[in-house]
């Protein structure tokens, strides 16, 4: 009797290599944020698809070769999570001519501590799913990734922020949920407040005549409508650290 499989995939890369970009094709909708900037991804982030009797389980982290104030939890190599890899997905920008002709010594030294895993630059879902061993699944089969609605707001509002400011205003923000909470109509209610530590990142943030922020609530609330299914007006706030 045939039983599930599930495949473990490990997705590294360069900063910026389409990490999320290849996940969000593989669910076949928009979940994990994209941003030409590094550092949209704040965690270690799965994606889960499920197709008739396999799982693939894809795990990436924040760029490692990269580490601009981050969390202390955000600085913890993914080589501990490698260990429990089936393969290895190796991103290579190729429309990038500074990095497609070669891995970067991080990448290198991350498949050196791993031989016996087995690891490929190109890959379709297709060839994935081949791959997957018999096994117990990991997620329920409606299941798309193991971040929370939360996270996946976070994320999203945060990709719009690295889009439209300068330098390091984006990641000096924090962001702080108010309101979380099902409508009258079926609608997500959400509200979060935006909170920097700089007068000067306020009006940047705010933009001429609310434009910048109204067009963040804007562009982050319909990626949130693709991704949750669902109506939501989305509203910003910002404010200065007290």
């Amino acid at each position: 009797m045939w039983g599930p499989k599930v495949l473990k995939v490990a997705i590294i890369g360069a900063p910026n290599a389409g990490k999320s970009t290849l996940s969000n094709q593989l669910l076949g909708r928009k979940v994990f944020a994209v941003s030409k900037k590094v550092h949209t991804t704040r965690c270690q982030a799965q994606g889960i698809v499920t197709s008739e009797d396999t799982q693939l389980v894809s795990s990436w982290w924040p760029d490692f070769s990269f580490r601009h104030k981050l969390n202390e939890s955000m600085l913890k190599d993914p080589w501990e999570s490698m260990k429990h890899a089936d393969i290895v997905l190796v991103l290579v920008d190729v429309s990038d001519h500074w990095t497609r002709n070669c891995l970067s010594q991080e990448v290198l030294k991350c498949l050196s501590q791993f031989p016996q895993i087995p690891s490929v630059l190109v890959l379709n879902k297709q060839y994935l799913l081949m791959q997957a061993k018999p096994g117990p699944w990991e997620f329920h089969s409606g299941v798309l990734t193991n971040q929370s609605p939360q996270e996946i707001c976070d994320n999203i509002i945060r990709e719009k922020m690295l889009e439209y400011l300068p330098l390091e205003v984006p990641y000096g923000v924090h962001q702080v949920t108010e309101m979380w909470e099902e409508g009258p109509s079926g609608e997500l209610l959400i509200m979060q407040n935006l909170v920097v530590p700089r007068k000067s990142h306020m009006m940047m943030l705010i933009g001429r005549k609310g434009k910048i922020i109204s067009r963040i609530a804007q562009e982050a609330g319909q990626d949130l409508m693709n991704a949750f299914l669902c109506d939501i007006p989305l509203k910003l706030s910002v404010h200065m650290e007290k």
